[in-house]
Order: structure tokens, then C-alpha cells, then sequence
């Protein structure tokens, strides 16, 4: 049979009605079905893997996707935890936001509701397949699919568990539907389905996303980049510095919430640069430097603008010694992707002020921008993390994936 993306489209219109009106009990007992299936079929999810590994490894895939791509069992039960984890998280749906009354004795009310039918574009992390099919479930929502071709025996795999828990609970297996082919006209043609799916959310590339959103006839959700900054302060404790800088450069680089580029104030330079040009060394970190900072690094590139520009995702990082705290605000403000910033400093009216002028989805405080995360800021599993200011900002969980509607109850007043 001929695939048909408006048909899947339109089932999963119709599931979405069914989703919107389940149960908390029902959709916890069914992401419980999910975990369960993820772990027993574990061995068949790695046997799917390794397909999508060799193919990866045949098309020179770079080091840090086929990271992404990777998946063994304890990264599944990680995934399965994480279902787990959302089943404990507050419902929204239903959820009153605001509840006032009116002088004329009408009350007011806002109440969460569904988004209806989410269209997520991906590439080659299989864990969105489920954290993406989890979240918008729990939130009342009907998604589909579209991973990219790096991952689609994965994906079908993962998809598989959350369909077997679907039909034992009785729901719409179109609930949660995963586009089997990857072709781009399959995608262009879903971007342009606005009667059925009412939001995109691109995970991926920056060339993803802006092709995602140039093409899009629905509303998309951005993240173009993270671009994510650390300012070590010259009130910082230079120990947490470094240890928050490597946490951040060096034990993923890969992922958007990585550091990509360092501030250092001009009068700790030469105490911390020296430290960071050790630990560097031994982790295989390239550096770009500025005219300041390059004398301290063997082997560093000058700097320039394209490089505090760049979302680089791997062992490598733009580096910049400030005159002060003023100078490091400007150029996050003007280099920042709106992501996550950082600022290592002992002086509170500093880091209140960081706080204050930095606008960033966001922006942390002595601690490491691997914090820049759904499950770890508390949210469950992420579905993404929006650097646009509507309808989300930052990393995007449960109550992200509903809207409010007004709920007005009178007792028979008119207006005059």
C-alpha cells in the first residue's frame, strides 16, 4: 500500500480527540506499559541499532551523531526511566491557571488544554521517538513522527514497544505514528498539513531548523543553535570554574547544551588560562583564541567572529579575555543563540545583574550548563528547547504541550 503522510496525518487528527479525553490513570498505567516493553525488548531495540550504526559508519557520519545515534541497554532503561519518571509528574490537562471573579459576579477561569496533533522532525537521536511520543501523550496530545534516515530502524523499534502498550490499553495506535520513510518530500508535504497538525517542532541541525521553519505552513517552535557561554568572573572561585568549564566542553560535546565559547576577565587570565591549557591538552580540545588568551594555548587558532558564532559540537571551543563584567555582557548579548549562559562569581550583585540582563532560555549561576535540560531542570523528559518566545521558552516539558482555554461561568448576567 502507498504511503499517504495526509492519511497519517488525519488519523492521528482523529486519535488526538481520544488522547485529549483520557484519564490520568490511564495515560500513567500506559507510559508504565511503555517502560515495560522498552526493557523486555531491549535486545531487539540494539539489534535495530546496529543496522542504523553500520549504515552511519558506511556514510561517514561524524563522531558526535553517531554518538547520539548510539544505543545500548543502559541507555534504554535510561529512556524507559525517564517514561517512568513523567508518569510522576503533575497532569496538566485540566490543570485551572487562573481563577478570578468580576465585579458583575462572573467568574473567570483559564484551564489547560491539549495543542491537538504535534508533528515532531528529527534526526539521529532515537531517544526523541520516545521521549517526544511520551510527553506529547501525557499532555493530551496525538504526534507524529518524522525521524531522520540515521535512525529509522531504531525508530521503529522504539515506536513498536509504545504501540504494543497502546493496544493493551486500548488506544488508538495512531496516537503516536512514526513516518517509515524518510523521504524529504514526505516531510515537505507534512509541513504543509495546517488543517490537521496544529504544531512543528524541530529537533536537529541548524540547517534543519531553518529549513524547517522557511518551509512551514504551521507554526514551528526554533531552536536554531546553542551557542552556550561561561564568564569566569574575577570573583570567581577558579576551582568551580574549571570544573564547570570541563563539565561542559568536554563530557558531551555533542549535545546543544555543551559550552561553545569562554569569557575570562582579564584579571584572572593568567592564573586560570594556563590551567585551562592542561586540562584542554589532555581532553584533545581545540582552541580559537583571542589575541589576549592565544599565548597561553599551543596549537590555538586567533578568533574571530565566525567562531563565537559557532555552535561547533564537538572537542572544540572559542575562547575570549574580557576587560570586565560590562564587556562580557555585550558579547553574549550579541553572540547568543539564547540558550543557556553561565557566570562562575562570589560578588552577588554581579551575578544579580548577570541574571537581570541576560535573556537567554537560560541562565545559571555557578553551576554547569549540562543543567540546561528537561529531566534535570525537573520537567521530565524534554520534547526540545525553544530560543523563541512564543510559544515556549527553554527547554519544554509537560505544560509546554498544552494551551489555555477561557472557562467563564455566570448566573444569567448580560452585558449592557
Amino acid at each position: 500500500m502507498t504511503f499517504s503522510i495526509q492519511q497519517m496525518a488525519k488519523d492521528a487528527k482523529a486519535a488526538s480527540v481520544q488522547v485529549a479525553n483520557l484519564s490520568t490513570q490511564t495515560k500513567n498505567d500506559a507510559l508504565l506499559s511503555i517502560a515495560r516493553h522498552l526493557r523486555s525488548n531491549t535486545p531487539a531495540i540494539i539489534e535495530a541499532n546496529k543496522l542504523d550504526l553500520i549504515d552511519a559508519e558506511k556514510n561517514g557520519l561524524a563522531a558526535a551523531m553517531i554518538d547520539r545515534l548510539m544505543l545500548d541497554a543502559a541507555r534504554i532503561d535510561s529512556i524507559a526511566a525517564a517514561v517512568e519518571h513523567i508518569v510522576s509528574l503533575p497532569d496538566p490537562v485540566g490543570m485551572i491557571t487562573k481563577n478570578d471573579v468580576r465585579p458583575n459576579g462572573i467568574k473567570i477561569a483559564k484551564q489547560r488544554i491539549p495543542l491537538g496533533v504535534i508533528a515532531m522532525v528529527y534526526e539521529s537521536r532515537p531517544n526523541v521517538t520516545v521521549d517526544a511520543a511520551v510527553l506529547c501523550f501525557k499532555a493530551g496530545n496525538a504526534v507524529v513522527l518524522r525521524g531522520g534516515k540515521e535512525a529509522i530502524n531504531s525508530n521503529k523499534a522504539l515506536a513498536e514497544c509504545i504501540h504494543q502498550a497502546f493496544v493493551e490499553h486500548n488506544i488508538e495506535p495512531a496516537a503516536v505514528s512514526l513516518v517509515p520513510n524518510p523521504d524529504r518530500e514526505i516531510m515537505n508535504e507534512m509541513l504543509t498539513l495546517s488543517d490537521t497538525i496544529d504544531l512543528v517542532i524541530p529537533r536537529g541541525g541548524e540547517g534543519l531548523i531553518r529549513f524547517v521553519t522557511k518551509t512551514s505552513q504551521i507554526p514551528v517552535i526554533q531552536h536554531f543553535k546553542g551557542v552556550c557561554h561561561l564568564y569566569i568572573d574575577n570573583q570567581a572561585n577558579l576551582d568551580k570554574g574549571l570544573a564547570i568549564l570541563l563539565n561542559g566542553k568536554v563530557q558531551r560535546p555533542g549535545v546543544c547544551n555543551s559550552l561553545e565559547t569562554l569569557l575570562v576577565h582579564k584579571d584572572v587570565a593568567a592564573t586560570f588560562l594556563p590551567q585551562v591549557a592542561t586540562e584542554f591538552a589532555k581532553a584533545g580540545v581545540k582552541v580559537h583564541a583571542c589575541d589576549k588568551s592565544l599565548p597561553y594555548f599551543e596549537n590555538a587558532d586567533l578568533a574571530t567572529d565566525l567562531d563565537y558564532d559557532a555552535e561547533y559540537l564537538a572537542l572544540e571551543i572559542a575562547i575570549r579575555v574580557v576587560d570586565d563584567f560590562e564587556q562580557a555582557v555585550l558579547h553574549i548579548q550579541r553572540f547568543s543563540s539564547g540558550h543557556t549562559e553561565v557566570i562562575i562569581s562570589q560578588d552577588i550583585s554581579k551575578t544579580q545583574e548577570f541574571v537581570r540582563r541576560i535573556n537567554s532560555a537560560v541562565v545559571m549561576v555557578n553551576a554547569s550548563s549540562r543543567f540546561s535540560d528537561g529531566g534535570e531542570l525537573g520537567l521530565g523528559a524534554e520534547i526540545g528547547i525553544s530560543t523563541s518566545k512564543l510559544h515556549a521558552y527553554g527547554p519544554m516539558g509537560l505544560e509546554s504541550l498544552t494551551t489555555e482555554k477561557f472557562v467563564v461561568t455566570g448566573d444569567g448576567q448580560i452585558r449592557g
